[in-house]
């Protein structure tokens, strides 16, 4: 898929893609280029198409009414999402264009978070004192006020690490994962060069 075709019909998911560093992360880059090889996904990566903030708002949201399943990918920085990525939601899911009679509506979304520690790091009593889930309570929250139907996060424990072995266990879960939700058959993406 080109970046000129975003109602294109075979268009089985949007992957929002967020990561300020990707020239030095050996993870993003991975999952990157996994879910982009899948047939039928848009990898709209937000640091590479608008470095200035400027985002294109109207082929932002062509892509997002075309796509049946949106994946939000990025490493949870200070407890949150990059800036790029806020920037994404406040410009691009205005309460006026999301509200009823709902475009989003029925649309499946989940998130797929790389994040420093171990995952009892993340309870009450540990490192980080609560769940991971309380911290993606925000994009949950506005993924079901567009009326969008909030699937389990995709988790990747263990960012820091740089062990390449796990980004690449990472990425290919993701990628399976993706193709599972998107309805495509992963010998097809193997045969379109994945």
């Amino acid at each position: 898929m080109t970046p000129d075709q975003p109602d294109a019909p075979d268009l089985r998911a949007l992957v929002v893609f967020a990561d300020p560093s990707l020239h030095r992360s050996r993870i993003s880059r991975r999952v990157a280029e996994a879910v982009a090889a899948l047939p039928g996904i848009q990898v709209q990566d937000l640091y590479q198409l608008y470095p200035d903030f400027y985002i294109d708002v109207r082929r932002e949201r062509s892509l997002l009414k075309a796509a049946p399943l949106v994946v939000f990918v990025f490493q949870l920085a200070w407890y949150t999402m990059p800036a790029l990525l806020k920037e994404w939601f406040d410009n691009v899911l205005k309460p006026e264009w999301t509200q009823p009679p709902g475009r989003l509506q029925g649309k499946a979304v989940f998130a797929a978070v790389a994040c420093a520690g171990a995952a009892i790091d993340y309870r009450p009593g540990g490192v980080h004192g609560r769940p991971l889930e309380d911290y993606l309570a925000p994009l949950e929250q506005s993924a079901r006020a567009c009326g969008m139907d909030w699937l389990a996060p995709h988790v990747f424990y263990g960012a820091d690490a740089q062990d390449l072995d796990a980004a690449a266990r990472h990425a290919d879960d993701l990628r399976s994962l993706l193709a599972r939700h998107a309805g495509i058959d992963t010998k097809e993406g193997l045969e379109h060069g994945a």
